[in-house]
Order: C-alpha cells, then sequence, then structure tokens
C-alpha cells in the first residue's frame, strides 16, 4: 500500500512541476508553428504558380514577336481558344491569379484568330466592361467567318 501512495505522490509532483511547462511550450510554440504555417503557405502558392507557367508557357504568345514561320495554324488557335474558354469556366474561377493569366492567354488567341480571317478588333486597347463587349463581339464574328469556339456536346 505504502508504494501506490509513493507513486501517487510521485505522478502528482511530476504533475505539478511539468504542467507550467506545458503551458510554457504551447505559449512560446505559437511563433514557430506560425512560421511553419507560413512557410507552407507560401510553398503552396509557388507549387500553383509553377504549375501555372507550365500550362501557361507552353501556350501563351506574344502576337508581336510572330512571325510568318511561327505563326500557329487556324486548327491550333482555334482549339487553344476552345480549351481556354473550357479553363475560363472551370479551373480559371478558383483563383483570382489563375482567371486573369487564362483571360490573357483567350484574348492573345482571339487576337491571333482575328488576325488570321481578317476581323477587326481592339481587345488590347480596352479594359473592363468595355473588353468583355469585344470579346464577345469578337467571338460572334469569328464565329460568322466560320470558326468553331464552342463544341456542342449532343
Amino acid at each position: 500500500m505504502a508504494t501506490v501512495h509513493v507513486l501517487v505522490l510521485a505522478l502528482a509532483l511530476a504533475a505539478l512541476v511539468l504542467l507550467p511547462c506545458a503551458v510554457a511550450l504551447i505559449i512560446c510554440a505559437e511563433g514557430p508553428i506560425k512560421r511553419i504555417r507560413r512557410r507552407l503557405h507560401r510553398r503552396r502558392e509557388r507549387r500553383t504558380l509553377q504549375r501555372l507557367d507550365r500550362t501557361l508557357g507552353t501556350h501563351a504568345v506574344q502576337i508581336e514577336t510572330l512571325d510568318v514561320q511561327q505563326q500557329p495554324t487556324i486548327q491550333q488557335i482555334a482549339a487553344d481558344l476552345r480549351r481556354l474558354d473550357r479553363q475560363r469556366l472551370g479551373v480559371a474561377t478558383q483563383s483570382r491569379v489563375w482567371y486573369a493569366a487564362v483571360q490573357l492567354a483567350y484574348d492573345d488567341r482571339l487576337r491571333l484568330a482575328s488576325r488570321c480571317l481578317g476581323v477587326d478588333e481592339h481587345l488590347a486597347q480596352l479594359d473592363g466592361v468595355d473588353l468583355e463587349i469585344e470579346r464577345v463581339r469578337v467571338e460572334g464574328e469569328l464565329e460568322a467567318a466560320g470558326l468553331t469556339l464552342r463544341r456542342q456536346d449532343h
């Protein structure tokens, strides 16, 4: 019976000594925990941006730097427009950065298609609602010229 009392007394003393240490550890660990969370968040953002670069890097084209030999075919441009249109309605809605990047790539491809088909466009000069209206107008002109921008699933 005496050993049980000694054991209980030892556990009580250990709890009495270790409890303040545990509280201090929890309070002091708040800073490192925040740093770890911040680091993980930055790493996640960096991976997202790298994925965006990989996705758009192969398709982003500066219109001014294209010459006749490098210019993609109208079929490639149409396929890019359909893919980017799907992304504008899907993946791009999850992030402002993705949405802006996809919109820029989509507008670049609209300008390329307009140049190939002789459609007048003013996408580079506009912004906001005017840009949205011009985008819809150019899409309509391109479709009237025979370019299929959206696939209809039957």
